[in-house]
């Protein structure tokens, strides 16, 4: 198992003996989290996305013609050809 000290030096981390001693801490705090999880037998459990029993909530995506291409064409300040013309982004 790796310390924090060996992260310290892969990190290249210039930590006090304050700093280190306070991370130190932390670090087992965590790590000892992850050993607590690691206890449970899951070799059983599904994996899951979502702990919410969801399925498809969204409405189906359905083309609807909302505005024709005259009315929307009406709007452009130019068009060419059927289509709103804008200046050049490119030269």
């Amino acid at each position: 198992m790796r310390t924090f000290n060996d992260y310290e030096s892969t990190a290249m981390l210039d930590l006090s003996e304050y700093e280190r001693a306070r991370l130190m801490e932390r670090f087992t705090e965590i790590t000892g989290g992850f050993a607590m999880l690691d206890a449970f037998d899951t070799s059983e459990v599904e994996p899951l996305v979502s702990v919410l029993d969801f399925h498809n909530v969204l409405r189906d995506d359905k083309a609807k013609k909302l505005i024709s291409r005259d009315e929307l064409l009406k709007n452009a300040p130019e068009q060419h050809d059927g289509y709103v013309q804008v200046p050049a982004a490119i030269d």
